[in-house]
């Protein structure tokens, strides 16, 4: 009995909610965002990193000129996920992260993943964006310490790792980790004026391919290849041919190339965020969210272009292309300026991811989701350098020890996840009952029920139709979302998932098998698809919740997305001064002078 209890209490604890802190009229932020200002917002997330390097690695061993396709697929499937984003965000009155919006409407246990993923993608993208600042600062050098690194380590260094350890991107780390510790943040002027400048040089890297391009570059043959290939002595200009043309490795090709760049696309979850700051939210955010998938996708297809009619696809730089294809058409003084350029974009990226991993950490600590310590406050400075100094650790040794591609693979897995956690909730939330937020409602709703209760000793008497469940199942008597309809769901999310993660493990692993006819594999695979529809119907069949979603004002305590959350949280919980963390967010790449 004991132990029965404990475990109930202990599931108890795992689908616990947070409940939002209701604040004071005066907290609440009056709407100061447009349109313009979310799609600024959410570019600016976007169009950093990935659209200068990845473009190179996908286009050489991946998809060759049909990245282009690969981008379009990309996002469509990302154009769909901010729209359940938006749908996720429009069930919690306040603005916050993906983690705050899982902790109050899932649970603890699901904010727990959904945290830990997200830091395991800004640890992933923290060593990509160094990695790549070290690949395009080395270009720049004449690749001299790439040459003797790998020539003193590359012979100790295991097959799955990368020929040489990185310390430059090492020392890049330990460098943002210091300046982060010294209170440096990032204005919303600053923001404007790099996405500004990104804009502008994306479209001289656009122009540029066109001009400068030939078309002839996606119908390549074999014999260029060939040609190519006696006269090539860089070792990274070299790629596979495929079977050449515009599509040179088939269908599978757009569609790894379109799972490898997802990930560029996850800033849209920023303008879900902090859309609800916006006069008209309802209006904004779906216009904001078409817009800038529009814009991402023009950008990324259009540097892809350029870069493929420019070089043809097996003679692109997988880590450094577009400055060595400027090299290759002749135009190094443009190579110069773009390597620049990204040097500066790779540092402000990193700048804001390692900036924003620290608040997470420091969120989930105090939270109790992490240690305790990693939510400790420098109190002369106003950051949390117990979890800037731990992310960097981590960060560095990843930079440190694996390869950009491989960087890039599991980053695309993380953002994978982050969504599929997310749909998985939207699913789930559209069959549960109307949820409270706060201490005081859910306090209201228990001293409502009690005297129901003590009012009602009798047994209670099931309903009629109920009696067989397997009968409830597909047809429930309420029309509206009731505990165990939502139970019913919640199970049936969960045995969904795992079906389709069976089938999609047997489909990869012996897809010939499967549809060769052999008897085991193929009856397998068909009592998977039967069950799989059969959950479905069920989880159709279950009462939706009718409430209509719109998104609501905000009389909840912010998370700790916004540096106005952050100085009211830090000012909250740490009793600092109040003029040291006003002082700290003003300033771009310059530290607090607490002396002040």
């Amino acid at each position: 009995m004991m132990l029965g209890q404990r475990v109930r209490q202990f599931g108890e604890k795992l689908v616990r909610r947070r409940p939002l802190e209701p604040r004071n009229e005066s907290e609440i932020p009056t709407p100061h965002l447009n349109s313009f200002d979310l799609v600024v917002f959410g570019v600016n997330r976007t169009l950093r990193a990935g659209v200068y390097i990845l473009a190179g690695a996908v286009a050489v061993y991946v998809t060759g000129p049909a990245i282009i396709i690969s981008f379009l697929v990309a996002g469509l499937f990302a154009l769909l996920s901010g729209f359940y984003f938006a749908e996720f965000g429009a069930r919690v009155p306040c603005c916050g992260s993906v983690y705050l919006y899982s902790y109050v409407t899932m649970g603890q246990l699901h904010a727990f993943i959904t945290g830990w993923n997200i830091i395991l993608h800004f640890v992933l993208a923290t060593a990509y964006l160094t990695r790549a600042w070290s690949y395009t600062f080395d270009s720049l050098i004449g690749n001299h310490i790439s040459q003797v690194l790998e020539g003193t380590f590359s012979e100790h260094m295991p097959s799955f790792l990368a020929p040489y350890p990185d310390f430059v991107a090492l020392a890049l780390v330990l460098l943002m980790a210091g300046l982060l510790i010294l209170g440096v943040h990032v204005t919303a002027r600053v923001t404007k004026v790099s996405t500004g400048i990104n804009a502008l040089v994306l479209s001289f890297i656009i122009i540029s391919g066109f001009i400068k391009g030939d078309l002839h570059n996606w119908q390549l043959t074999e014999q260029d290849y060939k040609l190519a290939a006696s006269g090539s002595s860089d070792s990274y200009s070299l790629g596979p041919l495929g079977s050449g043309g515009f599509v040179p490795f088939g269908f599978e090709g757009i569609l790894r190339g379109a799972a490898v760049p997802f990930y560029s696309f996850f800033g849209l979850n920023a303008i879900v965020t902090t859309g609800k700051e916006t006069p008209n939210p309802q209006r904004s955010i779906p216009w904001s969210i078409g817009i800038f998938i529009s814009i991402c996708f023009l950008a990324y297809s259009g540097v892809s272009a350029a870069l493929t009619l420019m070089v043809p696809y097996y003679q692109i730089h997988p880590y450094n292309p577009l400055p060595q294809a400027f090299h290759h058409v002749g135009w190094a003084p443009a190579g110069y300026f773009v390597a620049v350029v990204i040097l500066c974009a790779l540092f402000y990226s990193l700048l804001v991811v390692m900036l924003t991993m620290s608040r997470l950490i420091c969120a989930m600590a105090e939270d109790g989701l992490l240690f305790r310590g990693l939510g400790k406050i420098y109190a002369r400075r106003g950051t949390p350098i117990v979890a800037i100094l731990v992310s960097a650790i981590l960060s560095g040794i990843m930079a440190v020890l694996f390869e950009i591609h491989h960087l890039v693979e599991l980053l695309s897995v993380g953002v994978l996840l982050a969504y599929f956690l997310v749909a998985f909730s939207v699913l789930v939330l559209r069959y549960q009952p109307d949820q409270s937020f706060s201490k005081k409602e859910k306090v209201e709703e228990e001293t409502e029920m009690e005297p129901i209760v003590e009012g009602n000793p009798s047994p209670s008497v099931p309903e009629a139709g109920t009696s067989n469940p397997l009968k409830s199942l597909c047809n429930p008597i309420s029309t509206t979302p009731t505990l165990k309809s939502g139970q019913i769901v919640y199970g049936c999310a969960f045995l969904l998932v795992l079906l389709l993660t069976i089938l999609s493990l047997l489909l990869a692993l012996w897809p010939s098998r499967v549809f060769s006819g052999d008897p085991g594999f193929t009856a397998g695979a068909v009592l998977l698809l039967l069950l799989i529809m059969w959950i479905t119907v069920i989880i159709w069949r279950q009462p939706q919740n009718p409430s209509p979603l719109h998104f609501r004002d905000l009389p909840y305590t912010l998370d700790m997305g916004s540096d106005t959350a952050w100085r009211r949280r830090v000012i909250k919980t740490h009793q600092l001064p109040t003029s040291i963390l006003l002082m700290n967010t003003p300033l771009v790449l310059n530290p607090v002078n607490s002396s002040k």
